[in-house]
């Protein structure tokens, strides 16, 4: 089963790579997308002021949105994981009920 990222998780893999500052190379392989999409992402979150392109050091460095991206993304990713392992629970014991009910 392949897991796709969702547009958000790209991001914040994004935005961590370039925590400390990045070039583009370097973002392109450590967040582990296409020179293409990576275009794409870049042109979005530079948009968005997530991140700047420093002439001088020729490299991507993080702006305070993009460190309050992190931040929200984190509290969100704890969520979302939580909220997942009960959803599971929840699967199993309804399964569990299902075949005390069936005639098999």
């Amino acid at each position: 089963m392949v897991n796709y990222r969702r547009r958000v998780d790209i991001i914040a893999d994004i935005l961590q790579v370039v925590r400390g500052s990045a070039k583009k190379t370097q973002i392109m392989y450590q967040a582990n997308l296409s020179y293409r999409v990576l275009q794409r992402y870049l042109a979005e979150i530079t948009g968005a002021s997530l991140i700047c392109f420093e002439d001088e050091k020729h490299c991507y460095i993080l702006t305070d949105k993009g460190r309050a991206f992190l931040d929200a993304y984190e509290e969100y990713s704890k969520t979302n994981r939580h909220v997942e392992k009960r959803l599971n629970d929840v699967r199993t014991k309804k399964s569990v009920l299902e075949k005390l009910c069936s005639s098999e």
